[in-house]
């Protein structure tokens, strides 16, 4: 199998990059992996230089939305794994273009190619924030998409041009959506990477209006396992929600992270909310529980610590990259 990974420089696609050319992930093993990156602000080659050596790994630097750059490296592969995406709800807020652009022109560009080159499988990893705001109980699939944020309706619209793909076209094409990440490697603008360097760097932490809002907390691991349970499992046209069942409101997170650092209170400068901000995500997994097998395998709190000290021990990854985004 030769995999078309798009964004695979970032975080959620780097971790599944160095998973599969490790032979971490099951019914992926022995796959070739393409990286096809624009390397922007967060996405970096110092995420692949464990792999960069393999002989099944192979790196391309080039734009989703540029058709001519995706013509030209995407024949030979068997599937595409869409990871590639503007992600940062504040900076959609700030500047939406840049979203429309990525999240939902390169969306068409890929799936255009996908079609013209006969790509036999197509996922393309999307998010739970497509559903907007619960206040209770958890989104299934068949939840109808009331995104809030300019970067949530940019993924909704990509969604919805996937699945149109698929129903026009017959792309054998299907969608993930999952709940909030968290591991090494994530780009420190996030909550927790944001919190933890900030801390180790005896900083407070930002925390948006009464912090009360609730999200579901996924171990990346753990997101990219259920992402190649879709690949090789998953139905075409269908939707597959991800999550990893630990919900805590941004209060209780940071309480947790300042328990792991030995900080207290006043660690903590309270923000002005962001504009717009959903109230609570929770996702039911219980489609791609019961088809394709999924269940997390990381415990949070072991998850957490382990992410906690990889921020301990290498802030020469870091630290060039806080710097350089001035965060």
């Amino acid at each position: 199998m030769k995999l078309f990974v798009t964004g695979g420089a970032g975080f959620i696609g780097s971790n599944f990059v160095r998973m599969v050319i490790n032979d971490a992930i099951a019914g992926l093993e022995g796959a070739d992996v393409t990286v096809f990156d624009a390397l922007t602000y967060s996405g970096t080659l110092s995420n692949l230089e464990s792999v960069a050596g393999s002989d099944r790994f192979t790196f391309v630097e080039g734009d989703i939305r540029n058709v001519e750059a995706v013509a030209d490296a995407l024949p030979g592969h068997d599937s595409i794994v869409h990871f590639a995406a503007e992600s940062h709800v504040d900076r959609s807020v700030n500047d939406s273009r840049i979203f429309v652009d990525t999240n939902v022109l390169g969306t068409q560009t890929l799936l255009d190619a996908a079609l013209k080159l006969d790509i036999s499988r197509f996922v393309h990893v999307s998010t739970d924030e497509v559903y907007g705001s619960i206040d209770e109980g958890s989104w299934d699939e068949f939840e109808p998409l009331l995104p809030n944020s300019p970067y949530a309706a940019s993924k909704a619209a990509s969604d919805l041009l996937v699945r149109s793909y698929f129903v026009t076209h017959g792309l054998n094409a299907s969608i993930t959506r999952c709940s909030n990440n968290y591991g090494t490697h994530h780009f420190p603008e996030k909550l927790i990477p944001l919190f933890v360097t900030n801390l180790l760097d005896d900083k407070t932490v930002p925390l948006y209006g009464d912090g009360h809002n609730v999200r579901d907390w996924l171990h990346v691991d753990d997101h990219c396992r259920g992402i190649a349970l879709v690949l090789n499992k998953g139905k075409a046209g269908e939707i597959y929600n991800i999550g990893g069942g630990t919900e805590l409101s941004n209060t209780e997170l940071t309480h947790v992270l300042l328990d792991a650092l030995g900080r207290d209170e006043s660690s903590i400068t309270p923000v002005a909310d962001r504009k717009g901000h959903d109230r609570r995500y929770s996702v039911d997994i219980g489609k791609i529980s019961r088809e394709l097998g999924y269940a997390p395998q990381v415990p949070f709190q072991e998850g957490l610590a382990a992410v906690v000290d990889w921020y301990r021990e290498n802030r020469a990854w870091w630290e060039p990259l806080k710097e350089r985004s001035s965060l």
